[in-house]
């Protein structure tokens, strides 16, 4: 066996030579599995797709994409994650690229050029990568980024999209079986199972199908809720790391001083360790590893804000180190909200998507990075109704108040301006859409300095918490 082939014994993972390994890394986020805040559209991946080919066709629409996968990982961004000290990319795919939901249990070949390509690019740099299956047949979760166009995740009620996950899965490591720098397959990004039944069912379900194929990958699991509750895991499964996503409050749009209160709790480092273990507590009482799958706050703009959040960052990743927590942060690259490296604000693609981001915002249509001040005077009413009307009203994943920003907001109001996205691309030739796709292009984006500095430390294993107003001096 190649000696880079990862796998877990105790609470370590080690190479096949013994060596023990830290996986440290970033998430690709929005790039085969397409998310709204991070390239600029609206609502969810299907529905943006279907927009695009209305105004290009489908053979202009095809290369529109292509050029957009293409460009938006490269060689060059392999270099530069590695020029970090990270040896991790998590890869969120989405399960469209590999099968068509009106021709289920068909492999589409054509789903592995893209992926193919970016394995091979972070293996010549020593890179490895987890697959990750971020959106599934059915939708494992009630949210836009398992590219759902509902509040539903019919996975879980439906054997009939259980199934094609199991064949799909066979089908992953079926073809990835052999290669040493895949780290290992990430079963579901984010599940939220409202009955707790069925997701532990499924990843036993899943796992046998892989190890018919593929005995030596690690399998990845995430806990329900979107990776918070393990209380429905019984015992593990042999040769898996479980994992838990770990968003801070005060790093959300939002989010208040840190440290200080965010809603009514208050955060420091204390609380930041007190949240890692209590998310991790399932993996820790069975000497487990522990992989935080991810986390990493939004920057604002604001140079007082932005620094209390790589605080936070700076905090969080000392916590993971000195528990030898494996890690990706989200998400290397976007168009300025959150990105280790971002489309230039004046890049050809944002100049021309500029228009439709600002009535985004002032719609608060994106759930990350939006914000509702100018349609308060819509939204608050609802609110203040469900209050009065239905004070009981709690519904899953996360209450009330969730459910009507996603009704509302990141529904109803994204589906209605997605069009207008649509249109800034009627009639552009092959030329300009290779030209908005280099806006993307790693020799074209800029670098949040400050970030990439933290996570150049951490990855090493140095404190960072105590460093991060040195290292926001120097990056300026």
């Amino acid at each position: 066996m190649n000696s880079a082939f990862l796998s877990v014994k105790g609470d370590r993972v080690v190479r096949a030579d013994g060596a023990p390994v830290i996986l440290r890394g970033v998430g690709l986020g929005g790039w085969m599995n397409m998310e709204n805040f991070i390239t600029g559209f609206s609502a969810n991946e299907e529905a943006m797709r279907q927009t695009i080919e209305k105004v290009l066709g489908k053979e202009r629409a095809r290369f529109f994409f292509d050029r957009f996968l293409y460009y938006f990982f490269t060689e060059q961004d392999a270099r530069f994650v590695k020029s970090l000290g990270l040896n991790l990319i998590r890869l969120p795919i989405n399960y469209r690229h590999f099968e068509d939901d009106s021709r289920p249990f068909e492999v589409k070949e054509s789903g592995f050029e893209h992926l193919d390509r970016v394995i091979e690019c972070c293996a010549a740099q020593g890179i490895y990568t987890i697959i990750d299956l971020h959106a599934l047949p059915g939708c494992q979760n009630q949210d836009w980024h398992s590219d759902n166009p509902t509040h539903r995740a019919f996975l879980w009620a439906h054997k009939h999209f259980q199934d094609r996950v199991v064949w799909l899965w066979r089908v992953l490591a079926e073809h990835y079986k052999e290669n040493p720098w895949v780290a290992g397959y990430n079963l579901i990004n984010e599940p939220y199972d409202p009955e707790e039944t069925v997701l532990e069912p499924l990843c036993r379900r899943i796992a046998s199908a892989i190890r018919e194929v593929d005995p030596a990958h690690i399998l990845f699991i995430e806990g329900n809720r979107y990776s918070q509750d393990f209380h429905m895991f019984s015992e593990p499964i042999p040769n898996a790391v479980y994992a838990n996503h770990l968003y801070a409050s005060p790093g959300f749009i939002e989010g208040g001083d840190y440290p200080g209160e965010t809603d009514g709790r208050y955060f420091d480092k204390e609380t930041l360790q007190e949240a890692f273990l209590e998310h991790s507590r399932y993996m820790m009482e069975r000497a487990l590893p522990v992989w935080v799958g991810e986390f990493g706050p939004v920057y604002v703009g604001d140079p007082v804000k932005d620094a209390m959040r790589y605080q936070l960052l700076g905090d969080q990743l000392d916590v993971y180190n000195h528990y030898a927590a494996h890690w990706a942060i989200w998400t290397y690259k976007d168009i300025g909200l959150q990105g280790i490296v971002y489309a230039h604000p004046e890049s050809a693609w944002v100049e021309r998507i500029r228009p439709f981001l600002e009535k985004k915002a002032r719609l608060g249509v994106d759930a990350w990075g939006g914000r509702e001040d100018g349609i308060r005077s819509i939204m608050q009413p609802i609110v203040e109704l469900f209050r009065r009307e239905f004070p009981n009203y709690n519904p899953g994943p996360f209450g009330a108040l969730w459910q009507i920003r996603r009704l509302v907001r990141h529904i109803l109001l994204a589906e209605a301006i997605l069009p207008e996205f649509g249109e800034l691309f009627r009639g552009v030739s092959e030329e300009e859409i290779d030209a908005l796709m280099q806006s993307f292009a790693f020799e074209n984006c800029v670098i949040r300095k400050p970030l990439a500095e933290i996570l150049r430390q951490a990855s090493s294993g140095q404190p960072v918490g105590d460093r991060v107003r040195e290292i926001l001096a120097r990056s300026t």
